[in-house]
């Protein structure tokens, strides 16, 4: 975690455009997790690093590597451009993702055995409802 001289310190040296910059990087990263129903921690863990070090992201105390861009996009079902903010609302950039289909991608995330007892659970459901 960066003591509040060293984050004072990695400021002045960015410019306004950069602070912008990580500042929505930080808010976008904060509502697709959100979005995707995971806790700081468990996106930490996704990215082994710890929790503080995460959370520091999400405010822009500090800047993710861009190691750790794929990983995220990936985790939270966009592209690294959209993570970005490079893809602005209009021409070309989906709608947001309906809530089935970030269950789906959830569901995809889950150990084996656990996708296929809720495969079963699913199949028993549906063979109980009228076509």
């Amino acid at each position: 975690m960066l003591s509040p001289s060293q984050a004072q310190f990695l400021a002045s040296i960015m410019t306004p455009d950069e602070q912008q910059f990580f500042k929505e990087l930080g808010t976008r990263i904060a509502q697709l997790r959100k979005e995707a129903g995971l806790s700081q921690q468990a996106v930490a863990d996704t990215l082994e690093i710890a929790q503080q070090t995460y959370a520091n992201y999400e405010v822009a105390r500090a800047r993710p590597s861009v190691a750790m861009l794929p990983t995220l996009a990936q985790l939270f079902g966009v592209s690294v451009d959209e993570l970005l903010g490079l893809h602005k609302n209009g021409a070309g950039k989906r709608g947001p993702t309906p809530l089935l289909q970030k269950q789906i991608e959830r569901l995809n995330r889950l150990p084996k055995a656990q996708q296929k007892v809720v495969m079963q659970m699913l199949d028993g459901v549906l063979s109980q409802t009228p076509r």
